[in-house]
């Protein structure tokens, strides 16, 4: 007979609840979140189906029990709380409802890319990390110098590095070391990202966009993943959350702001993207939606709005194998 099991992973912790195809609990457990515990928990279930929430710590867990044969679903949080919501809410209750919308077939699931797509997420997000605490301690260099009315010129040049170990300053004698071994980081995993990008034809597709680099190109095709999932290009733009909020009540209909529900990282690469092709392309059918938006909008609105078109561009490009075309 079937078992279906609900997992409520968390850090240290995880609670299982496995139950028949009459919904009956056969047994619920909690354990330490270690790869020996799940196995003993699986040690002799090899056809039941598997229901975890997409949270943070979710891929060992999904790699593990993958890698044991085991049929696994990943749960969407917030759509999952909306069909389930319960008055007394414990882990062991939420792996309980997991199972039980398995069992159902009701369980609203999330997309789980491929193990070379996950690989490649991991990658460009560790690199965007580095960057963002980079761009911190570049900010503590700035603001030191601000308070001394001290003007290097570029100070992140060979030149530019040396003076400010000269000034004596204690703010940044600790955070130019720190910069110097991010660069060196940030510099290694961007070679391994351009190795795969010249690997990568729906790279080279992308890239055919001026202004648009290796780097950015592979975080698009990471954070997207597999474009045959979207039927069409409204539920990419949704998903990247640049799509206008809409308030409607009988025959009103009302476009807010951005949703800002979807990829953050996609969403920004995206609006740096359009930044740079405006530099480098001066007469693109982008370029000139652009300016059309900015002389009504203003420049942030258009700047969103034209992501948004670079998006839906993208993904025809991808769909047809096509390069850009101007």
């Amino acid at each position: 007979m079937p078992k279906y099991v609900g997992l409520d992973v968390h850090k240290r912790t995880c609670h299982a609840t496995m139950i028949d195809e009459r919904g009956e609990i056969v047994k619920q457990e909690r354990f330490r979140n270690q790869r020996t515990e799940f196995e003993y928990f699986f040690k002799n279930i090899r056809d039941a189906k598997v229901a975890m929430e997409a949270s943070y710590c979710y891929q060992p867990v999904y790699e593990l029990l993958e890698g044991m044969g085991i049929d696994v679903k990943l749960s969407h949080p917030k759509r999952t709380k909306a069909i389930a919501e319960e008055k007394i809410k414990t882990d062991a209750k939420d792996s309980e409802v997991l199972a039980k919308l398995l069992e159902m077939d009701w369980l609203p699931t999330a997309y789980v890319p491929p193990r070379e797509i996950r690989d490649l997420r991991d990658l460009v997000r560790l690199r965007t990390y580095l960057v963002m605490a980079r761009t911190m301690f570049k900010n503590k260099i700035r603001a030191e110098l601000a308070k001394r009315w001290i003007d290097t010129g570029d100070p992140w040049t060979k030149k530019g590095k040396r003076q400010l170990g000269e000034l004596g300053i204690r703010g940044i004698e600790h955070c130019l070391p720190v910069i110097n071994v991010l660069d060196e980081r940030i510099a290694e995993l961007s070679k391994l990202i351009q190795q795969e990008a010249g690997e990568s034809e729906d790279a080279e597709i992308i890239t055919s966009i001026k202004g648009i680099g290796y780097f950015s190109a592979m975080a698009i095709l990471a954070e997207v993943g597999e474009v045959e999932r979207f039927p069409n290009e409204q539920k990419l733009c949704s998903y990247a959350g640049i799509v206008p909020s809409l308030d409607q009540s009988g025959d009103k209909r009302r476009l807010g702001n951005i949703t800002k529900e979807g990829n953050k990282l996609l969403r920004w690469v995206l609006i740096e993207c359009v930044w740079s092709h405006l530099q480098h392309a001066e007469d693109t059918r982008l370029t000139r939606f652009f300016r059309r938006v900015a002389k009504r909008r203003g420049e942030k609105v258009a700047a969103v709005a034209t992501a948004r078109k670079l998006l839906v561009a993208i993904y025809w490009m991808l769909k047809r194998r096509e390069k850009f075309r101007p």
